[in-house]
């Protein structure tokens, strides 16, 4: 900067104008691009102190502000704070139970807030004072570890005794669970160097997280509001696509009912981003992991970052570590990119009607359970250079304000709207020219109805009954878990919200021997079995975008891609395994006999369905075409009319002696 210029590249980098400077002191800027106007001089020449009046309060409020900005910020904060203090105090003296969620993110956010101004100012105090219990603990634990594994074992195994006794299939899951770890120990690349610290630690936190989410009341109730809040929030997006598309469009096609959601989502994590919280929040996820499991700090930040961003955006947040980083480490940011599913086709999918609470389950239980199946396939033997968790620091990115980044966050979601979309179409038409195909090889012996998915739900049927579906429902999630795998995820879940669609309708299970839908626990079984990028086509994206963040490792990429794909399949399974351990039948009709007496049959629901079933089930049809009732029904004169209406609906050799 030469004679008062400042160049572009100067006001970038943040330099300040010295016109405001001289404005300070009473003086005058020279000009940028020759002599000023005459009028302009001949003012300034004739009134001086006039100037300096009207600059000196602008250059004094700018000298306090600069010399006070720390103290301005408190006092800002501070008022802030007390507006929301007093806007949830109000709030709570209001409706308790309707600020329930507002207290919960309050104490969630006090709590970490809290924790880190307590680690910055009397994190080391607080170390010395605790170093003597730290010492002894230490000492102890050779020993201790021993009685800690053998209490957790031993409650483990007194839980599923206790559990499972009114229960017998969770036992399969739990049998499906130690028969993938066992393959996976057997694909290890190196037996002797297994990490079994992470390995335990994975599963451990994955099984409290699913006992957590699906069991436990407080829980499964969060993390149902949670998802309901989320397809809430993604509902708006109707509002730019119903003005681009127009209603009927965003209605009745896909393209625009599913797709336009990945646009929202990208730009408000693409906002979140540049704010700083999911930084935030993925630090502390990754800080939880691995002082946890004994992973690196870039590792380990890569799989709590796929928990909310894809495959080749989670690598984004370690990009100037990927040369430097281990084969062990490259392949758990692999896995970890595989055995999850991006936020924003997580909205897509809950647009089908996936059941929102499991999608976010899976994602979240899938991150400790990545890095462990990640050790164990692919132990650490060479020597990391990020051992250390303070060796990793995340950017911001480079949008200058707010209104920029939400503007790149829909930008950069075209190209993934386009790929998806453009899969979709190929898939699907290659997948019937497939089907066309094996149907005609198929009917020159005499085989009817061969299809690709007839022949995944025979070759993973063994896969699917082991992760805990039925035997009568494992045809059908194996199909879907072929489609998965040798599709992608997309149209998997397309089709089992199909079925889905159909349960719900309260349509007949079976209809010319093909079933109609699946049971509530196959569908969450296998909602937690889709959720995961491990399917072939992902290898390209996979590599393409580490590659194009390190040409030199691309062989190394190569080298681990296909190992890291098969153990991403098996996480998924394993998340599948916990879901068919911890699941219980929730929201399902206790009392059928004053159900069916109440409910209208204008239309049929699945409640209506299983009861009407079970009404069948306790009628006895004589000789003569009189009917008899048995258990709950015996005796009571709704029985018969609700008979008559279930006849209406669905075909049974009850109905055959009514009129």
């Amino acid at each position: 900067m030469e004679d008062g210029r400042i160049s572009l590249g100067k006001l970038k980098e943040g330099s300040e104008n010295p016109a405001f400077d001289l404005m300070e002191e009473g003086e005058l800027p020279e000009g940028n691009d020759g002599p000023p106007e005459e009028s302009e001089k001949e003012e300034k020449a004739q009134c001086p102190s006039c100037w300096r009046k009207v600059t000196q309060p602008m250059g004094k409020a700018r000298h306090f502000c600069k010399t006070h900005s720390s103290l301005l910020q408190k006092i800002f904060l501070g008022l802030l704070c007390t507006a929301y203090l007093c806007y949830f105090i109000a709030a709570c003296y209001l409706n308790f139970q309707h600020a329930l969620a507002l207290v919960v993110i309050t104490c969630i956010v006090v709590f970490f807030v809290g924790y880190d101004f307590i680690q910055k100012h009397y994190g080391a105090k607080l170390v010395r004072l605790f170093s003597p219990c730290q010492r002894c603990f230490r000492k102890s634990w050779p020993w201790l570890k021993w009685v800690f594994c053998l209490a957790v074992l031993g409650g483990l195994v007194a839980w599923l005794a206790l559990d499972t006794a009114k229960n017998p299939e969770q036992l399969i899951s739990f049998a499906g669970i130690c028969v993938f770890v066992l393959v996976l120990f057997a694909c290890s690349k190196h037996h002797g160097a297994v990490s079994w610290r992470a390995v335990f630690w994975g599963l451990g936190m994955e099984f409290v997280l699913g006992i957590f989410i699906i069991r436990t009341d407080p829980g499964f109730e969060a993390f149902q509001w949670l998802g309901s809040q989320i397809q809430y929030f993604l509902s708006y997006t109707t509002a730019g696509s119903g003005f681009v598309f127009g209603n009927k469009l965003i209605q009745e096609a896909f393209a625009f009912q599913a797709l336009p959601i990945i646009v929202f989502f990208s730009c408000v994590m693409s906002i979140l981003y540049y704010l700083g919280l999911m930084q935030w929040i993925i630090l502390k996820i990754s800080w939880l992991l691995q002082v946890t499991m004994g992973t690196t700090a870039t590792e380990t930040l890569s799989v709590a970052g796929n928990i909310f961003v894809g495959q080749t955006e989670a690598p984004l947040l370690i990009r100037p570590y990927l040369e430097d980083m281990t084969h062990s480490e490259i392949h758990a940011v692999m896995t970890g990119g595989f055995s999850t599913i991006a936020g924003s086709v997580m909205g897509a999918y809950m647009s089908f009607g996936i059941d929102a609470s499991s999608l976010i389950a899976a994602s979240v239980m899938a991150a400790p359970c990545a890095l462990a199946m990640s050790k164990l396939v692919y132990p650490e033997v060479e020597k990391s250079k990020f051992k250390s968790k303070d060796g990793v620091i995340i950017s911001n990115g480079g949008e200058q304000n707010i209104l920029e980044a939400a503007s790149n966050g829909a930008s950069t979601s075209v190209g993934l709207v386009a790929n998806i979309a453009a899969n979709l179409i190929a898939f699907l038409a290659v997948l019937e020219f497939v089907n066309a195909a094996l149907s005609w090889l198929g009917e020159m012996v005499d085989i009817k109805g061969l299809s690709f998915q007839l022949i995944c739900s025979y070759v993973l049927m063994p896969v699917a009954f082991l992760m805990g579906a039925d035997w009568a429902d494992s045809p059908v999630v194996a199909e879907l878990l072929g489609i998965k795998i040798f599709l992608n995820e997309f149209v998997a879940y397309e089709r089992l919200s199909m079925y889905k669609k159909n349960r719900l309708a309260g349509l007949e299970e079976w209809k010319g021997g093909q079933k109609q839908w699946i049971s509530v626990r196959a569908e969450i079984i296998t909602t937690f079995a889709l959720c995961g990028f491990a399917n072939l086509s992902s290898i390209g994206i996979m590599l393409g975008g580490l590659t194009s963040m390190v040409p030199q490792r691309k062989s190394d990429f190569a080298s681990i891609v296909l190992r890291a794909l098969f153990t991403g399949a098996c996480v998924s399974m394993l998340n599948a395994c916990v879901a068919g351990i911890l699941y219980v039948p929730r929201g399902e009709v206790e009392n059928c006999v004053t159900f069916l007496s109440t409910v209208g049959f204008n239309s049929t629901s699945y409640n209506i369905y299983m009861c009407c079933q079970q009404l069948f089930a306790n009628s006895m049809l004589s000789n003569n075409g009189t009917l008899s009732f048995t258990g709950a029904w015996a005796g009571l004169e709704a029985s018969m009319a609700s008979v008559t209406q279930c006849c209406g609906h669905y075909n049974h050799t009850t109905c055959l002696g009514q009129p």
